[in-house]
């Protein structure tokens, strides 16, 4: 029987740190289009614009998440803002991911450490 491929995704808005139990190699980090300076040169031409060009590049930004996520069996998203539970949503929308086990969990800023020691906790139980 193969092992199951389980991950942990820490992340905000703005990157999502991939962190795989089983290759620390398979560990990335995918950083969001959306920063300051893409808002405030989206917002210099107007505050409609900036919301349609956020909500552009976070759809970017999940695709990508979403694209490493298809290796798993078990993921389990954290992190301090609702991205993770946007980023569910997003994955709940898309038949790709039915057979893969998303857990969401609250988790503050954590240092590199604390968010592997978060992971293996996580799929110790």
């Amino acid at each position: 029987m193969e092992a199951t491929k389980n991950a942990g995704i820490w992340m905000d808005h703005s990157s999502a740190n991939f962190i795989d139990l089983n290759s620390e190699k398979n560990s990335f980090t995918i950083q969001s289009e959306f920063t300051y300076q893409a808002k405030s040169e989206a917002l210099d031409k107007g505050e409609n614009l900036m919301h349609h060009k956020e909500q552009q590049l976070h759809a970017a930004f999940y695709k990508k998440i979403a694209d490493g996520i298809l290796k798993y069996d078990h993921v389990v998203l954290f992190g301090p803002t609702n991205a993770k539970k946007e980023l569910h949503n997003f994955l709940n929308k898309d038949l790709h991911f039915k057979d893969i086990k998303i857990d969401v969990k609250p988790a503050d800023k954590l240092t590199d450490q604390e968010r592997l020691d978060f992971v293996k906790n996580h799929f110790k139980k």
